[in-house]
């Protein structure tokens, strides 16, 4: 009973972070800190203490993110990212036409974001959009399936705080799970495109003609060239090497390859560390929650009371329960306050760490945009760049692709 003041204040918390009605990242902090302390965990000295509680934020992972922003930085600088994302769009126009123009204009922005840590698919959108539609493509349609990129960013990416926690609370690197998050990315523009395309040809719509005089972004850089660094670094993760030595020698390799010397290459790949300040806070502040919630026997609580579910399928409750954080909170960040505690009540039941974090990872970071888009830097930040669009329209379309996204974690997670 000595514990049922500070599960409440934890519990009053969670519900706050919920709401959206405080800050996420410095409620989490506060909320854990006045839990402690009145559970009397002293700040030092005590086998639990708070000090000790906070430290569980710093995880290794942090310095695994600082090796992928070292790269990202001088990849921006030297023009390759650009000119990877420029090909893309080409290839996008010529393979696929009006739902080619507009799927690449989103994975490009999922691209971006999974890299920078803030994917804002208005940017591709002002480019790809209005050659999509003069392309033939509903002007809706064209700013749902750009939309989609969030969950590429969120999942495939590098830096979303809410990934970070769950990999730091799972002990797991970056590497495979970015693959898997990239797969079940591309599975939902997959989607979205080939419903396009079938109904395109099923209503026989045809393009108009001033999508030819359209004139896209053009690079000298070869595209092989701003490709090889990416690949390397890619190779690095599958391989085991730690990732910030590959991302660190990644980095090394784009100097060498342009003619910038090594002392603005390092300035460039110190620009690139701007971008770690919200994930290295959230990853403290959800790892520091998590950490009390351990302490002060939440978890040790909802363990025995799902303990017959999580017995049977772990995984899939794990599934489940941030699917429906996503979808009820509409954000990947929020989510983590549901997320992370109970990941811990999850690998708690002795379920693989990996396949866990996948789970928890996976669902809201595609359930986020389901009810409406998603309320940040989603669809309606590309309906504004989009004249005439709609968002509840444009949100309309987007939900069966949004199913597919869940099908192919779902059947991800039964083979993990």
């Amino acid at each position: 009973m000595e514990m049922l003041i500070p599960r409440i204040i934890m519990l009053m918390t969670l519900i706050l972070m919920l709401s959206g009605k405080a800050p996420i990242y410095l409620t989490a902090i506060v909320g854990a800190t006045v839990a402690a302390l009145s559970a009397g965990f002293p700040l030092r000295g005590a086998d639990v203490n708070i000090v000790g509680l906070l430290s569980a934020g710093l995880h290794g992972v942090i310095i695994d993110m600082l090796g992928v922003l070292l790269f990202i930085g001088v990849m921006e600088k030297a023009g390759f990212l650009n000119a990877i994302i420029i090909r893309i769009m080409h290839f996008g126009r010529k393979v696929g036409g009006g739902p080619g123009v507009c799927t690449v204009g989103g994975i490009a922005a999922g691209v971006i974001g999974g890299m920078s840590g803030f994917t804002q698919p208005a940017i591709t959108a002002v480019i790809t959009g209005p050659p999509a539609i003069e392309l033939g493509v509903d002007k809706n349609k064209v700013a749902g399936t750009i939309a989609h990129a969030g969950t590429l960013g969120n999942f495939g990416g590098f830096t979303h705080p809410t990934l970070v926690a769950v990999m730091a609370t799972a002990g797991i690197t970056f590497g495979l799970i970015n693959v898997i998050g990239a797969v079940v990315g591309l599975s939902i523009f997959a989607a979205s495109y080939f419903r396009l395309t079938r109904e395109m040809k099923k209503n026989k719509v045809l393009a108009s003609g001033n999508a030819k005089e359209f004139v896209m972004e053009t690079t000298n850089i070869p595209f092989l060239k701003a490709i090889l660094p990416f690949i390397i670094l890619i190779v690095g993760f599958i391989a085991g090497i730690p990732i910030v030595m590959v991302g660190i020698f990644s980095s090394i390799l784009v100097i060498l390859m342009t003619d910038r010397n090594f002392i603005t290459g390092e300035k460039a790949m110190m620009e690139g560390l701007t971008r770690i300040t919200v994930p290295l806070l959230a990853t403290v502040a959800f790892l520091y929650m998590s950490a009390v919630i351990h302490a002060i026997g939440m978890v040790a609580i909802v363990s025995n009371l799902l303990e017959p579910y999580l017995a049977v399928a772990p995984i899939f409750m794990m599934l489940l329960v941030s699917s429906v954080a996503g979808l009820i909170t509409q954000s990947n960040a929020a989510s983590a306050a549901i997320v992370v505690p109970f990941l811990a009540v999850v690998l708690a039941s002795g379920a693989n760490p990996f396949a866990a974090a996948i789970a928890a990872a996976g669902g809201p970071a595609i359930m986020q945009y389901y009810l409406t888009g998603g309320p940040i830097a989603a669809l309606s930040t590309v309906i504004p760049v989009i004249p005439g669009s709609d968002l509840k329209t444009a949100n309309r379309f987007q939900r069966p692709s949004i199913l597919v996204g869940l099908l192919v974690l779902f059947i991800i997670t039964i083979f993990l």
